[in-house]
């Protein structure tokens, strides 16, 4: 049974913390958190958790309950809970690299990633633009997409993190193409969606008013959509975002293509916020990862949730099934 790798991010910040709670878990694939060792340690003592880490040496079966999976990675300099150090940025990287690595080389099935703090990272004179720009350079692949997820709700995105002003012109037929391709690809393959059911954003309030707001809708949205609605594929033309999350709107969606990322994911963190979690799409390998930042005042104070960590595993486990 192939593992699954998790990244501990940011040693800051509560991405340790969460991670210690994954000794409760026993699963059916082995769980292989990317971490130093001693700071596992100190983290499991500052919050008084008693936890027998173990070495992970290619073990095939899940670790018993309050024993946890540990692959070494050393810390460039000792971490202070909610103390940011640039100095370890590159451990943070390191953390990625590495689970990047084993995906791709069929040594994991995926990964499931804590939170790691940008700004440090770029403090440190390396450019890095999150998780999901990370992955994607490393597999090289041309578009990604992020989609968040509750129980209820998926929400793409057709742009991510990208100043707003700079968002329209990033909106043309052949950035969506790509990002509707890559949605419906894995909806079918990795959650086994044979027909999916897809609602899109307009870009402009009341999607355009029919140019009165923007003609990007008439000239670049609705005509990439009215390709696939030709080809029987179940996709709206762009609606209004104000009226489109409503429960009747939503009964039957599989999924909502959001224009940019401040459109869709308050809504989608709104009703699932601690329990919502990211997946990037057109990988070739399965990453998930938690809804929230790096909540560095909550590090080592034992306050810090850890369900978006657990519902990011359980998703990368089932997705690994399918």
């Amino acid at each position: 049974m192939l593992p699954l790798y998790v990244t501990s991010g940011e040693p800051a910040g509560i991405g340790p913390d969460i991670c210690l709670s994954l000794a409760n878990r026993v699963d059916v694939r082995p769980l292989v958190v990317l971490a130093d060792l001693t700071l596992l340690k100190a983290r499991a003592k500052e919050l008084n958790i008693s936890i027998n880490f173990i070495e992970y040496l290619g073990q095939t079966v899940s670790s018993a309950k309050d024993q946890l999976y540990v692959e070494h990675v050393p810390l460039n300099e000792v971490v202070c809970s909610g103390q940011l150090n640039a100095n370890n940025a590159a451990y943070v990287l390191e953390q990625l690299r590495r689970s990047a690595e084993y995906a791709m080389n069929g040594k994991s099935v995926g990964v499931a990633t804590a939170p790691v703090q940008k700004s440090i990272i770029n403090d440190a004179g390396i450019h890095f633009s999150g998780h999901t720009e990370f992955y994607q350079e490393y597999a090289g692949v041309e578009r990604v997409v992020m989609m968040l997820a509750t129980k209820s709700l998926r929400v793409a995105l057709a742009t991510t993190h990208l100043a707003l002003r700079d968002v329209p012109d990033a909106i043309t037929k052949q950035r969506l193409h790509q990002v509707i391709d890559i949605l419906i690809h894995d909806l079918k393959t990795k959650f086994k969606i044979e027909h999916p059911n897809i609602l899109v954003c307009g870009l402009n309030p009341h999607a355009g008013e029919d140019g009165y707001l923007g003609m990007e809708e008439i000239e670049v949205i609705n005509p990439v959509l009215e390709t696939y609605r030709e080809k029987g594929i179940q996709m709206s033309l762009s609606l209004p975002a104000d009226t489109l999350f409503t429960p009747e709107n939503l009964k039957d969606a599989d999924a909502v293509l959001a224009m940019y990322h401040d459109q869709g994911l308050p809504v989608l963190k709104s009703q699932g916020f601690g329990e919502a979690i990211n997946i990037t799409l057109g990988l070739p390998f399965i990453r998930t990862s938690v809804d929230h930042g790096t909540a560095l005042s909550l590090a080592g104070t034992g306050q810090a949730k850890s369900s978006s960590l657990h519902v990011a595993v359980d998703l990368a486990l089932d997705l690994a099934h399918h």
